[in-house]
């Protein structure tokens, strides 16, 4: 679970950096910076669940005492 939530945080970082691309480099009006921003809200969200979902279910958060 840990190597999901890792590649969704670094899709997250590429869809950001992607955004940042198309704003400097694309011509007014164009529709892909949006697109990256809805990818990276979405790609937000669906971390901020899988956290939640993986401390709940015990799969992240600290070791039980030994």
């Amino acid at each position: 679970m840990k190597l999901v939530i890792l590649l969704v945080l670094i899709a997250v970082f590429a869809s950001l950096a992607a955004g940042l691309y198309f704003l400097s480099k694309d011509n007014q009006g164009s529709p892909r910076m949006l697109n990256a921003l809805k990818v990276r809200v979405g790609l937000s969200v669906l971390l901020i669940t899988l956290l939640v979902v993986s401390y709940f279910a015990g799969w992240l958060g600290q070791p039980p005492p030994a």
